[in-house]
């Protein structure tokens, strides 16, 4: 029994340390790789394909604003206000379940990461209690800004393809800094099924939800870049206002 208990307590020791180490080690190390790039690798491989990976990991910093606006505008509104969930959400998918209405996410950025990362996708108590514990984790440790970076670096958004640097090149022919917001807003259409859409061949529908989607992304809450670029702008400004200053200063000596 003793034994029983201390290889259950070693396990527990082990889980708790692991996964924190993990969290902790990808606030600061790029994700080249997740779980889901290998599961779609073995998938191609099962249908004779030869397995691709398409991803390049680019810095917060040098993709469009265009793009965390625009997946908050479609998959995630109160990004920046929840700690990881939003409840109201959840609860209002629960109740439309229940009455028979069609199933719909109601998983937020935060979650969708922790999933993207650190899971698989398929549907299970246990995996969304792991997700759940995955979430209170990367909010805790990595912050909103790190979150919303790792979630635009490794979501799968085409048949092999993941990453805004990936789908910017293969689907558009650009770089992520350049995305226009009509462009970023076909790709987030896309993420609820990203094997079944293409966001440079859009449908109809898609084309009216992309609208949407531009319209919704003036009105949630401003995505806050990182401090270094708004420090590039900030220090602009004064030396555009000096300009002016002096300008002003050589017509009252006239």
């Amino acid at each position: 029994m003793n034994k029983i208990l201390k290889w259950v307590r070693n396990i527990i020791i082990f889980f708790f340390v692991s996964t924190i180490g993990m969290v902790v080690a990808f606030k600061y190390i790029p994700v080249y790789y997740t779980p889901l790039m290998f599961i779609r690798c073995g998938e191609q491989l099962s249908r004779g394909e030869s397995p691709r990976i398409q991803h390049k990991w680019v810095p917060l910093e040098e993709m469009s604003h265009n793009m965390p606006q625009a997946v908050m505008a479609s998959e995630d509104n109160l990004f920046l206000q929840h700690n990881g969930f939003d409840i109201d959400q959840i609860l209002i998918a629960r109740r439309e379940a229940q009455q028979g209405k069609r199933e719909r996410g109601a998983s937020t950025i935060s979650q969708q990461t922790a999933k993207n990362v650190f899971l698989w996708p398929a549907h299970s108590w246990v995996r969304k209690g792991l997700e759940v514990y995955f979430t209170v984790l990367i909010e805790w440790v990595w912050g909103k800004e790190r979150i919303m970076e790792v979630y635009l670096n490794s979501i799968e958004m085409g048949d092999g393809i993941y990453g805004v640097a990936a789908v910017s090149e293969a689907k558009f022919g650009t770089d992520p800094a350049a995305l226009t917001p009509k462009q970023a807003a076909l790709i987030a259409v896309t993420l609820p099924s990203p094997l079944t859409r293409d966001s440079a061949n859009p449908t109809p529908w898609m084309n009216k939800r992309s609208n949407k989607i531009i319209d919704l992304m003036g009105k949630v809450t401003r995505f806050p870049y990182p401090e270094a670029k708004e420090d590039n702008s900030s220090k602009q400004q004064p030396a555009d206002s000096k300009k002016h200053h002096k300008k002003k200063s050589k017509k009252k000596r006239k």
